[in-house]
């Protein structure tokens, strides 16, 4: 069977480079291009090319390095995101940064991956990100509980706590869970944003967190426990 690259049966992922670094760049672009199901749409060397040129290319997933000489690229994604809420944004980084991971997490990134994964890996990832996957699994993201629970709500159990929560904060945690953004989320539950960030606010307080990133955590840990033989009910 043939492939036809852009053909009927395979549209091609479009990608954004951001690596301030242009040795960097053209290595991605060459190792990118040389896929099938994969094109180069545009790249730039730094946050204000990015936010310049990114939106009008329309990428279905943005590469982004974590550190710039300007800005960052974890405020790209956020920025980008909020202009087109579909990206998947995939952070890359040459060290393991704990706090460029949190980071991440809350700016609704897809993924992050270092410098040294293999280029196959890489196409992997971009693979994974593009059909709307997040990299940002369970896995990755529980050894980071210690260091974000607050002392006072560990002590009560997380089942107990979830417990407290309405059904309309159980169904905004689960898509917190899954990474969406509070606009994402008034879309998909046809709430105001207003509303969201008000039922963000409480089911928080009631968690006993007081961060979004940490609830998410505990979504994904639900999910992972108690939740698996369960298919959530649709949306009234």
């Amino acid at each position: 069977m043939s492939e036809v690259p852009g053909g009927p049966s395979e549209v091609p992922i479009k990608v954004f480079l951001l690596d301030d670094h242009e040795v960097v760049r053209r290595g991605l672009r060459d190792l990118l291009e040389a896929e099938a199901d994969i094109t180069v749409v545009g790249e730039a060397g730094s946050a204000e090319q990015a936010l310049a040129r990114g939106p009008a290319l329309r990428p279905d997933v943005a590469v982004l390095d974590v550190r710039l000489p300007d800005s960052d690229g974890i405020t790209v994604c956020r920025e980008l995101r909020s202009r087109m809420p579909d990206l998947a944004c995939l952070m890359l980084t040459s060290f393991d940064d704990e706090d460029a991971l949190l980071d991440a997490i809350m700016a609704g990134a897809a993924g992050y991956v270092l410098k040294q994964i293999k280029g196959s890996d890489l196409v992997s990832a971009i693979r994974t990100v593009a059909t709307g996957q997040s990299m940002l699994d369970p896995a990755t993201t529980a050894r980071l509980m210690h260091s974000l629970r607050e002392p006072d709500a560990a002590q009560v159990p997380e089942d107990t706590r979830l417990a407290t929560l309405s059904e309309r904060e159980r169904a905004v945690l689960e898509l917190i869970g899954d990474g969406l953004t509070n606009r994402q989320i008034a879309k998909r539950l046809y709430l105001s944003e207003k509303t969201v960030k008000n039922h963000i606010s409480r089911l928080l307080g009631k968690l006993g967190v007081e961060r979004r990133v940490q609830a998410a955590v505990i979504a994904a840990q639900f999910h992972e426990q108690g939740h698996e033989g369960h298919s959530p009910q649709p949306g009234h």
